[in-house]
């Protein structure tokens, strides 16, 4: 039945993806994009990866489609059709294809114990990690305290996105914030769906908070817990109005946020690093080195989850202020 259900979900990704290939109408693609995400999630969870699942729904079937409606609003909704066809495109797609599937022939079988990724590591990790972290999520053991290094460079790459955006679209950011009127605005007639929000965003930012500090013992943590804050107030902003949102959440305070989450981060670094142990080790931040690990896991955690959060909103304020100026501009 679970090999069905795999094949099955397979099959969806595949079809959606031909989909969003042959599709013009790049609002129907966001669309089939936030399917696409649903689908790799559900996926996910069939293969007991609940915590990549858990991001794959939040950014795929959430923050992503509403970036995208958004960079809409500036691209145009249909694709232009090409009058000649990149033969020579098509052909290095399809070499780069048969390459991948040449490469997994050399992979392991699926499920076999001994595959390289079952006897590195991942032994100890699962072994050790009851005792040393002490925390029910192994995942979160792994990602924010054995190879907490790893996800400090996730979270500076993040950063380093968010800033490359403010650099491109200043210009359009700084149009927005002459205006009173922005083309995000355009579903505040929708009055359904400003009543089930005023209802669903308080909500969505509790989750959001569960999920920042029960990461700990069981599927989120700061990436998901970012993002799903996010999200909500990007749905405030489509619907109420893009100047209420930044009188809500300054840009010049989610700026500080974004550089804060990761300065934190690295700072819990430091003070592991001053007090004679290794970068990143969290044993000596209390007197029980258990506890320490508690410690430094829910405030990196909390690092992760400011500048993530943080991020996704400036991205939102950038597209939607370079929208606006292009609008007006029009």
């Amino acid at each position: 039945m679970e090999l069905v259900l795999d094949i099955t979900l397979l099959l969806l990704l595949v079809v959606t993806a031909l989909a969003i290939a042959r599709q013009r109408d790049l609002f129907a693609c966001v669309m089939l994009a936030g399917i696409y995400g649903l689908l790799s999630a559900s996926f996910f969870v069939s293969m007991d990866a609940v915590d990549v699942a858990f991001t794959e729904a939040a950014v795929g079937a959430g923050v992503f489609p509403l970036l995208m409606l958004t960079a809409l609003t500036v691209a145009g909704r249909y694709e232009q059709t090409a009058h000649r066809r990149p033969r020579a495109a098509f052909f290095l797609v399809l070499v780069t294809g048969a390459l991948l599937i040449l490469g997994t022939l050399d992979m392991p079988p699926f499920g076999s114990p001994d595959a390289p990724a079952h006897t590195h590591v991942a032994a100890r990790y699962i072994q050790a990690s009851p005792t040393e972290i002490g925390i029910p999520n192994m995942v979160t053991s792994v990602l924010a305290d054995y190879r907490a290094f790893d996800t400090l460079g996730e979270v500076v790459v993040v950063f380093t996105a968010v800033v490359g955006v403010l650099i491109l679209l200043t210009s359009g950011e700084q149009r927005q914030q002459s205006s009173p009127a922005n083309a995000v605005e355009t579903m505040r007639s929708h009055m359904i769906l400003r009543v089930v929000s005023k209802m669903l965003i308080p909500l969505m930012l509790l989750f959001a908070l569960y999920v920042q500090f029960h990461g700990e013992y069981g599927p989120g943590g700061g990436f998901q817990a970012g993002v799903i804050f996010a999200a909500a107030i990007i749905l405030y902003a489509m619907l109420f109005g893009l100047a209420k949102a930044q009188a809500a959440i300054k840009p010049s305070i989610l700026r500080l946020l974004a550089a804060f989450g990761v300065l934190l981060y690295g700072g819990v670094g430091v003070v592991s690093f001053l007090t004679g142990v290794n970068y990143l080790d969290y044993s000596r931040l209390a007197a029980d080195p258990v506890a320490g690990r508690h410690i430094g896991i829910l405030v990196i955690e909390l690092g992760v989850g400011i500048t993530v959060a943080a991020a996704m909103i400036l991205i939102f304020y950038a597209f939607a202020g370079y929208a606006t100026g292009r609008v007006e501009a029009e």
